[in-house]
């Protein structure tokens, strides 16, 4: 009888050991964990899979593209309407091949030529997070809104052969604050998604620093996505890696402030980088070469600032401009550093093209919130008390005060952005009409 007791007791202590085994094994890394949060925040998932007011990861946001709507998906570990199902290949293949667990293709709304270039490493932590430090939401997805044919997936598989590169491997890290500023602005950043051009075929013209089309600029959702290279007029050329990086972390500097969707980049991903990752995403930006060389900065003019004062100058555009705007961005064309932002040699003011100005003084724009700079400034939209004629010219006057050099705008170019507005408005709240 003790013999038996003695053996029973030995198999309880055996099998308590093997269980206390297999959930060590099996017990998800918390490091590994930490490390796939801090990459999902620096890949700014939850912005584009979070409809507004649905639960984080639950999918359902409206994504317009030019042949319809496409809706993100649920991508918290729910087995029936998430990816609860997936093994960590189905999510590399997802993330970085743009194919689903069924195999049909991905829209390229998904960007999944940048996340091409996220190590395999780097997947592993994200997959970790996903099926372990995400709470499952069982949100069914939402069907597009393309009409047939164009809603056939069976052409995506060709694009992704024509225009998807090759997946990174794991190798050798180059720890240089360079390689590092290059690997997270290309890869999980997906800079270029919004601020690359795009070609006929939508495809990003450009998905590394070997063109100078890459980061030169882009238009999503009615707003212009700058100029990110070393041109002085209309990209980074006057920005040092310190301003850069204080405006991933806040939302501003005395450049610019953070407005349309980058002003969600800033409040859901930026601002939670490290200090050391913010800086090497500046170091390489400030590496890539202007798209036009040989242009010079442009010089502060005060002769503007000295007529408004003085009210020599009676153009409709300047009184537009003293009674809308002057109040807040200065008759200097300077603003308030840090609060309202300086229209005198300003990147968004320069551009070619004007549609992310004309946009702001339309419908308003909120910097973002956060927590180094945690009070929210706002613009009021003019749209109702303006007509598309005062809006040219006040946007004219600010594109050719204060030194200031950039084409005129007309009444018809305000035309444009104001018929979209509507549309846009219904994308973001997602009350899309079928197409």
């Amino acid at each position: 009888m003790i013999k038996n007791h003695f053996i029973a007791a030995c198999a309880a202590i055996m099998a308590l050991s093997a269980v206390t085994a297999f959930a060590k094994d099996t017990a998800p890394d918390q490091q590994l964990l930490q490390r796939g949060e801090y990459l999902a925040k620096a890949g700014d998932c939850v912005a584009c899979h979070t409809a507004k007011g649905g639960k984080p990861f639950a999918g359902g946001l409206a994504m317009p593209t030019p042949i319809g709507t496409v809706y993100s998906s649920n991508i918290t570990p729910d087995k029936e309407h998430g990816i609860g199902n997936y093994s960590e290949d189905d999510f590399d293949k997802a993330l970085r091949h743009g194919i689903r667990k069924d195999g049909a293709s991905l829209y390229p709304a998904m960007p999944y030529p940048s996340y091409a270039k996220v190590k395999p490493a780097d997947v592993k932590a994200l997959y970790a997070y996903f099926m372990n430090g995400v709470q499952a939401d069982p949100t069914p997805n939402r069907g597009v809104d393309i009409v047939w044919p164009l809603s056939m997936r069976w052409p995506l598989s060709i694009w992704r052969k024509v225009f998807a590169p090759a997946v990174a491997v794991d190798g050798a890290d180059d720890n240089s604050p360079l390689a590092r500023g290059k690997y997270l602005t290309e890869g999980l950043g997906h800079c270029g998604a919004c601020h690359t051009p795009r070609g006929i075929g939508m495809q990003e013209k450009a998905l590394t620093d070997d063109s100078t089309q890459f980061l030169s600029g882009g238009v999503v959702e009615g707003y212009l996505a700058n100029n990110l290279r070393g041109d002085a007029r209309d990209g980074l050329g006057n920005w040092s890696e310190q301003d850069i990086a204080m405006f991933l972390k806040t939302g501003r500097n005395s450049h610019s402030a953070a407005f349309g969707g980058m002003a969600d980049v800033v409040a859901n991903s930026t601002q939670h980088m490290t200090d050391d990752d913010l800086m090497a995403m500046a170091k390489y930006l400030k590496s890539l070469k202007p798209v036009k060389d040989g242009v010079p900065a442009l010089a502060y003019d005060d002769k503007t600032h000295q007529a408004l004062r003085k009210g020599s100058d009676q153009s409709p555009g300047a009184m537009g401009f003293l009674n809308n705007c002057a109040a807040c961005h200065r008759s200097s064309g300077k603003g308030w550093t840090e609060t309202f932002p300086t229209l005198a040699q300003s990147a968004t003011v320069n551009a070619e093209n004007p549609a992310s100005l004309i946009k702001i003084v339309l419908a308003g724009g909120e910097m973002p919130w956060t927590h180094k700079a945690p009070t929210q400034f706002a613009m009021p939209a003019f749209g109702s008390r303006l007509s598309d004629q005062e809006v040219a010219e006040i946007v004219t006057f600010i594109r050719s005060s204060w030194g200031n050099n950039a084409p005129a705008v007309t009444a018809g170019d305000v035309a444009k952005v104001r018929k979209e507005l509507p549309k846009q408005a219904a994308e973001a709240s997602g009350t899309v009409a079928k197409q």
